[in-house]
């Protein structure tokens, strides 16, 4: 498929760069009116996850993956439960293991190739019988999972399941790390890092001797985090072991149901090989759009109350 044209031109004149469209609606946006239903199940391996939905009668379900250190309360989470609940369309946000206020009882994790959480949800999800149709969206991380999810699915994917659309995605991982090694991108790896530094000592308590508690005070990068603690926990080699087996790109070419990547040139987060477009130009199923303007998880419209990225996921997911 061709590289889709974008409408999305009109982000606020103060907004005045990338960093300015992702720090600020991260910081200030907020939206009323979402109420969740709490529903915990059961992984194969003897954990859980909790899953949160919002459903208004529908014969259809939205399923969200949310991201990095983010769960069912972000607000483009609450953004999207809102604005399809209000197409009569029921949604569904799963938070990852030690995502949405309890910390999960296995040793793992979850990181971006997690893909087999998500496929525990839609298995669940589909075993009810209750939805006609089902779509897949996914914010920045959960992009990643979702897309790596349809690329292992492949033709097995479900006939139920009929598209899917991710933004702010790192879908080649190995550059998307590369930019937090940016100094300009400082105040983003500090404010992950601390998050999932915390995060890392409550893992160490609940299991002693699994990880280096000691070491991790010390821990500045996400190249050192990554290869102690994302790389020893979930089976991987070092840092750069987990960003090549987690990254989706190299999936792309299995996804088989019509699925919308939509990632702003101006993202602070994504390298250029985040940006697949010779491989769109030459697929049947992936829709590649590329904004010159959104910043991270931002894409604000002036007055709107949902941004341009949620009434594009809207468009693309419920369009004939």
């Amino acid at each position: 498929m061709p590289i889709l044209p974008s409408s999305y031109t009109n982000a606020p004149l103060f907004y005045l760069n990338g960093h300015f469209e992702t720090i600020i609606p991260s910081i200030w946006r907020k939206i009323e009116g979402v109420s969740y239903e709490r529903e915990k199940i059961d992984t194969p391996d003897g954990d859980f996850l909790n899953l949160d939905w919002s459903r208004v009668g529908g014969e259809q379900l939205l399923i969200v993956s949310h991201g990095l250190e983010g769960d069912s309360q972000r607000h483009y989470a609450r953004a999207l439960v809102k604005l399809f609940n209000q197409q009569g369309i029921d949604v569904l946000v799963w938070n990852n293991r030690s995502c949405g206020g309890e910390l999960n009882l296995q040793p793992v994790l979850y990181h971006h190739g997690s893909s087999h959480d998500l496929e525990t949800v839609v298995q669940h999800v589909l075993s009810s019988n209750r939805y006609s149709e089902l779509f897949l969206a996914g914010i920045s991380m959960g992009g990643a999972q979702t897309l790596n999810y349809l690329g292992k699915k492949g033709e097995d994917v479900s006939p139920i399941l009929k598209k899917a659309a991710v933004y702010s995605t790192p879908v080649h991982l190995p550059s998307s790390a590369a930019t937090l090694r940016r100094p300009v991108n400082r105040f983003y790896n500090q404010k992950f890092l601390g998050k999932l530094k915390k995060k890392m000592e409550a893992k160490g308590k609940q299991y002693p001797g699994l990880i280096d508690l000691e070491r991790l005070p010390s821990v500045r990068d996400f190249d050192d985090f990554d290869t102690h603690y994302t790389a020893k926990i979930h089976g991987f080699a070092d840092a750069a072991d987990f960003y090549e087996q987690a990254s989706p790109h190299t999936r792309l070419k299995d996804i088989r149901i019509a699925t919308l990547i939509l990632n702003a040139a101006n993202d602070p987060l994504l390298g250029k090989e985040c940006y697949p477009i010779e491989f769109a130009h030459g697929s049947t199923h992936i829709f590649l759009e590329m904004p010159k303007r959104g910043g991270h998880t931002g894409f604000t419209i002036p007055g709107s109350e949902f941004n341009y990225a949620e009434y594009r996921l809207l468009e693309f997911l419920t369009q004939e």
